[in-house]
């Protein structure tokens, strides 16, 4: 059987949080992906996970955290260790770039 990741939702989005003049910080989903956890695998877990991640003005993650757990806490610190490791464009505040938080979906399907 093949077991793989097909579905996945990565997007930054702009929340009723975000202040006016903001725009958080994306990613390019296609070159940022999480490698299914074996024991997820083995055991088939699956679900989303929605993820909060703040972003320095040069792009690199400075903090994270789990909004909405997948409800397995091996795809929940996958799906974190993945993202976290990607290299971002800086969000910006009033047209400058500028450190934001950024809400990420990400989405384990067997």
């Amino acid at each position: 059987m093949n077991k793989r990741l097909i579905g996945f939702v990565a997007a930054a989005l702009v929340s009723g949080t975000a202040f006016a003049g903001e725009v958080p910080a994306t990613f390019d989903s296609k070159n940022c992906k999480a490698e299914y956890p074996k024991a997820s695998l083995m055991n088939e877990e699956q679900g989303a996970v929605t993820m909060s991640f703040l972003v320095s003005a040069s792009g690199d993650v400075v903090e994270s955290k789990v909004d909405k757990s997948s409800g397995f806490k091996n795809l929940d610190k996958a799906a974190v260790k993945a993202i976290s490791a990607c290299k971002f464009k800086p969000g910006t505040k009033d047209g400058a770039v500028a450190q934001t938080w950024t809400k990420v979906d990400y989405v384990w399907a067997l």
